[in-house]
């Protein structure tokens, strides 16, 4: 029950937000600013050094070789899709 008063007096705040907001679709790239506008946002030369990197899928692995060389070691870990689709 309580969860129904609340859902009764959110819905209204809802569509008044969603109502005012005027979202509207981005205009699209004239054809003349497309190759200034890739220009900076391509990623330049030097800009994926992470790369280059020799990485392991293996944290084990990883762990054993870093004790060797007396490295640290960068984890890097996702949740859910490896695409971002979740």
């Amino acid at each position: 029950m309580m969860l129904t008063r609340v859902n009764a007096a959110f819905m209204p705040c809802l569509l008044l937000l969603y109502a005012g907001s005027g979202l509207a679709a981005a205009e699209p790239i004239a054809a003349e600013k497309f190759a200034a506008i890739l220009a900076v946002i391509k990623p330049h030369d030097g800009e994926g050094k992470w790369a280059d990197l020799p990485w392991l899928s293996s944290l084990w692995e990883a762990r054993r070789q870093a004790a060797v060389e007396g490295k640290p070691i960068v984890l890097w870990e996702m949740d859910g899709h490896p695409l971002g689709c979740t």
